[in-house]
């Protein structure tokens, strides 16, 4: 399996990855939306034999003077599912935030699911989401040592996240 770097040819592709892995558009129109718009993102897909079987998304998101991303979404295939594609794409989209010089990045997500990655929930740092969620479910994880340190608000996701339906 190849973690690369998404490439134009990839976009139907990608959106065929997200039209399986979830019950509704959403996921996919959110990644059409975001890559139309003026937002930094980190786009990586998982392929094997030529084939796109997984994707993660990474865009800036809000909060103070902090340079942060927010992952959303990230899907596999449903047969390639719980087969260590996810975590191969998590651990590289964090390591390429941290090479573009982000300092944290945010997730909301199961919370059994991230915490391997190093994700705690972000009201450990007196960070909240601007959505209403459990708190569980709102994690973050500190890509440059102490750089949440007196860190504290609500992250602003970029509008096209609330614009995007099914």
């Amino acid at each position: 399996m190849n973690i690369r770097f998404e490439q134009p040819g990839d976009i139907e592709k990608i959106r065929e990855v997200h039209l399986q892995a979830f019950e509704t558009e959403t996921e996919a129109n959110l990644v059409d939306v975001l890559r139309k718009a003026d937002v930094e993102l980190i786009s990586l897909v998982a392929e094997e034999n030529g084939e796109v079987i997984g994707h993660i998304l990474f865009s800036t998101v809000v909060l103070g003077d902090l340079k942060i991303m927010g992952l959303a979404p990230m899907a596999v295939l449903p047969d390639r599912q719980n087969k260590g594609v996810g975590t191969k794409l998590v651990k590289a989209g964090l390591q390429n935030c941290e090479k573009a010089g982000y300092e944290a990045v945010v997730v909301l997500g199961h919370a059994g699911y991230y915490p391997r990655f190093g994700f705690v929930p972000s009201v450990n740092f007196g960070i909240k989401s601007e959505y209403d969620v459990p708190p569980e479910v709102f994690m973050v994880k500190e890509l440059r040592e102490g750089a949440l340190k007196g860190v504290a608000g609500t992250v602003k996701y970029h509008p096209a996240f609330n614009e995007v339906t099914d």
